[in-house]
């Protein structure tokens, strides 16, 4: 690892400019190529999209490097300082955000690659397109490339919602645009208040500039950052402004949706992001704005999730449903504003969308495996029992099923028992149930909340009201989960009959179990993850360091400047003439 961050470090600061120009370029060269093509631009977005996760996993190292308690990039793309010029900004949860959306990408695009990237056309270059607004929102440090960055990942997102055509998604279509428009127009409106008011959109200036705002703006300072926060928890899917969510996810195809389980958590990013920066207990009269209404706001939509979780019976709408409560519980754990609390969201966020993801993927196959042969069992009257005795009592030494056959020695079939496996270890996760990552990212987050100040520490410290609501809901909604989809297990693999053996491509099945295997490892190495999550939730919760890179990086000097102060100019000898 430390090999891989000194390698990173020679790279640095211009390798942060790869998670946006890589699927930039990668777009551009597909677009040039023929629709015939299909099969070099499905190697080519592999490709692409698994460079892009190398480069990801390498920032990642570097952000995380021994003895360093926050490790920040800053990168000038236009060689102007900030405030005045274009940032991207890379810390320990950018870094995770970029790896996790690789993860996710690189299993879509190699489930797509069996079947849905046919579907349609311009599959790969919206693909593409998609994970550079992705990258770029995850790694601008100013409002208005931020909007830049989400309007190219929303517009990308409705060309793939769409593909594969039909009434459904086109109707479902309408509304997501719809939606995001209007959340759009939002984000202009709080931005320009904002710039209306302090003068400046980049997040670092903004940062110093909130405890100076005069009492007269305050008010409507933060009516600017309220219409702001609006637009990102529609796209972090807050109830009661998520009813597009489910309709539209379940209509697109596998991999579509599955990609489109981390867009809810560029919302839930976005809030982190921007609510410790501008709001942080370094930001005077305005410290800790909103954090009641993100608590409240969250907590709701764990609630409707959990509901609508219960409500579904596709196995696409429990996908869409488990993607809204997941991302309630972690907007209710960020508004508490604890160190501990968002260092637990942060290990169940990875963890919470690696099983969503793999639910969608795993839906596509199951219902297809369902659909192939009769749902019902036919009903038959037959006077004669035979795996019962005269006396209507059971035979012993028999074990039969519904079709009076005897169960001992049968086979199941592995694509079945791969499926039925898989999908047990989406339930664990998205419930929270032991023993893996979903609940110990769950337990940490109810640790951290029984004991804000450490173990040993908090004693005679109140939970108040909305800490025991959150607690209550954290294991309520869990068991309503695991009952949802507990139920929707028995229906699908249990209460079927006469149904062929499933037919399971290596393409579809190996991103499904690199999606869980994932969740495994996070379980296996919780020591070191949460080691990460806590200094990650350190530095957000202190964001001065933040705000001192960003504000004290400066432009590279150019050709003429360094003539002029007479140092020697990069790649020329000293003492060569001009």
């Amino acid at each position: 690892m430390s090999r891989l961050a000194d390698f990173t470090s020679t790279l640095m600061p211009h390798l942060m400019l790869a998670p946006i120009g890589l699927p930039m370029l990668t777009a551009a060269f597909m677009m040039l190529l023929r629709e015939e093509k299909q099969r070099l631009k499905l190697t080519l977005n592999i490709f692409s999209t698994l460079a892009g996760l190398l480069i990801a996993i390498a920032l990642l190292v570097w952000t995380h490097q021994a003895g360093a308690p926050a490790t920040m990039g800053v990168y000038l793309p236009g060689n102007w300082p900030a405030p005045f010029g274009i940032v991207l900004a890379l810390d320990r949860l950018s870094a995770l955000m970029l790896v996790l959306t690789g993860i996710v990408a690189l299993c879509s695009i190699v489930f797509a690659g069996a079947r849905w990237h046919r579907a349609g056309v311009h599959y790969h270059t919206l693909f593409q397109l998609q994970l550079m607004g992705l990258g770029g929102a995850f790694l601008t440090a100013d409002l208005f490339n931020l909007f830049v960055f989400f309007e190219i990942m929303l517009a990308a997102s409705y060309g793939l919602l769409l593909h594969g055509s039909g009434r459904a998604r086109v109707q479902a279509g309408l509304h997501y645009i719809a939606i995001n428009l209007a959340a759009s127009s939002l984000f202009l409106i709080g931005a320009s208040m904002l710039y209306g008011i302090t003068g400046t959109l980049n997040m670092a200036d903004l940062a110093q500039s909130v405890p100076q705002v005069s009492d007269a703006d305050r008010g409507l300072l933060h009516a600017a950052a309220a219409i702001l926060a609006t637009a990102f928890l529609i796209k972090a899917a807050v109830w009661p402004l998520n009813f597009w969510l489910v309709p539209a996810y379940s209509a697109a195809t596998a991999p579509v949706g599955a990609l489109f389980a981390i867009m809810t958590k560029v919302g839930v990013y976005t809030l982190l992001r921007l609510w410790t920066l501008l709001f942080s207990s370094e930001a005077g009269p305005s410290a800790l704005f909103g954090s009641l209404w993100l608590v409240a706001g969250g907590m709701a939509t764990m609630a409707f999730g959990a509901i609508g979780m219960m409500g579904s019976q596709r196995l696409t709408h429990l996908a869409g449903h488990a993607a809204v409560l997941s991302s309630g519980t972690l907007l209710a754990a960020a508004g508490f504003g604890q160190n501990g609390l968002t260092a637990g969201l942060l290990y169940y966020l990875p963890s919470s969308t690696l099983a969503v993801s793999a639910l969608f993927l795993l839906a596509d196959l199951i219902d297809r495996w369902r659909n192939d042969g009769s749902t019902l069992a036919p009903y038959e009257m037959d006077d004669d029992a035979p795996f019962l005795t005269p006396e209507l009592v059971p035979s012993t030494g028999l074990n039969l099923d519904e079709d009076e056959e005897v169960l001992v020695g049968r086979v199941i079939p592995a694509a079945a028992a791969f499926l039925g496996l898989t999908y047990l270890m989406c339930t664990l996760v998205i419930a929270g149930m032991p023993p893996l990552s979903g609940f110990v990212g769950k337990f940490a987050m109810l640790t951290a909340l029984l004991n804000p100040l450490g173990l040993g520490s908090s004693a005679g410290t109140q939970l108040g009201p909305w800490g025991w609501g959150l607690l209550g809901l954290m294991i309520g909604t869990g068991l309503v989960a695991l009952m949802a989809l507990t139920r929707s297990g028995i229906r699908h693999f249990w209460a079927s009959h006469d149904r062929p053996t499933p037919r399971l491509r290596v393409m579809e099945g190996m991103p499904i179990a690199v999606l869980l295997g994932i969740c495994v490892a996070l379980t296996m190495q919780a020591d070191g993850v949460m080691r990460f999550t806590e200094a990650t939730a350190n530095a957000l919760h202190a964001p001065g360091t933040y705000v001192r890179a960003v504000m004290s990086a400066t432009p590279k000097p150019g050709p003429t400047t360094a003539a002029a102060e007479g140092r020697p100019i990069e790649g020329r000898p000293e003492g060569a003439a001009p």
